[in-house]
C-alpha cells in the first residue's frame, strides 16, 4: 500500500501544480453494462436534507491521531483541488469528463493522521445514508470531497453543499450531503452494502451486487 500511496500522491501533486498532462482516454472507457448520458440523473433515498454552508460541518474521527470537525469556512480554507473524471452509476449510466472541485481526500487524511491500524472509512450523511470504503481505495489521486461541479456550486439535489466523489467505484460509494468520516480498523457495511450491493463496487468488473 505504501508504494501505491506514494505513486498516487505524486500524481495528485502534479495535478495540484498544473504539471500533469491530460490523461489519455482509451476507446473502451465505458465500463461493461453502462450507457453514456449527458445529463446528471438524481438518485437518493427520497430525502433531500436542507443543509446550507452555514449549517454544514464535517466531523472526521475514529482511528486517527487528530480528530477534527470542520465548518464551511475551515473546509474552504484547506488546499483546493480541481479534477476531471468519469462518473459511473450502478443504475447503468455514465457521464464522462465531470469537473469537480473541493478538498482532496489526501488533504483530509493528512490533516487527521490515520493510525497504523486504520483500514476502512465509514461515511455518514445528513439524510441518514451510509457507505463504506477501503482506505487504500480512497488514497487515490482523484478522490475528493467536492463542493463544486462543472464550475458551479454543487446543487442540493446532487449532494450540495458537499459530497464525496470516488471516480473508480460506482457512485453510491460517494456519499452525498456528507457529514461524517469515521476511520476504522475493520469493515462496516453501509446502507446499500447491507441490502445486497457489492462491497467492492468496481465498474470495470461489472461488480454491482454481492
Amino acid at each position: 500500500m505504501k508504494d501505491a500511496y506514494i505513486a498516487a500522491k505524486e500524481r495528485w501533486a502534479r495535478k495540484m501544480s498544473g504539471l500533469a498532462k491530460p490523461q489519455v482516454r482509451s476507446t473502451d472507457r465505458l465500463p461493461p453494462g453502462q450507457r453514456r448520458v449527458d445529463n446528471f440523473p438524481v438518485l437518493d433515498l427520497g430525502v433531500v436534507p436542507e443543509v446550507t454552508p452555514d449549517t454544514w460541518s464535517l466531523r472526521i474521527h475514529g482511528k486517527v491521531e487528530k480528530p477534527i470537525t470542520l465548518d464551511w469556512t475551515a473546509f474552504r480554507a484547506l488546499p483546493q483541488f480541481r479534477d476531471t473524471s468519469d462518473f459511473h452509476c450502478v443504475t447503468t449510466w455514465s457521464q464522462f469528463d465531470m469537473v469537480w472541485e473541493g478538498v482532496a481526500f489526501f488533504t483530509l487524511a493528512e490533516l487527521v493522521q490515520p493510525t497504523k491500524d486504520a483500514t476502512h472509512v465509514y461515511f455518514r450523511s445528513y439524510d441518514g445514508y451510509t457507505t463504506n470504503n477501503r482506505l487504500d481505495a480512497l488514497m487515490d489521486d482523484d478522490v475528493l470531497v467536492a463542493h463544486s461541479w462543472n464550475g458551479a456550486p454543487l446543487p442540493r439535489e446532487h449532494g450540495g453543499p458537499a459530497r464525496v466523489v470516488v471516480p473508480k467505484l460506482y457512485a453510491w460509494k460517494g456519499a452525498k450531503w456528507v457529514r461524517e468520516l469515521i476511520f476504522l480498523d475493520r469493515d462496516l457495511l453501509g446502507f446499500w452494502e447491507l441490502r445486497g450491493y457489492s462491497n467492492t463496487a468496481d465498474p470495470w468488473r461489472d461488480d454491482r451486487f454481492a
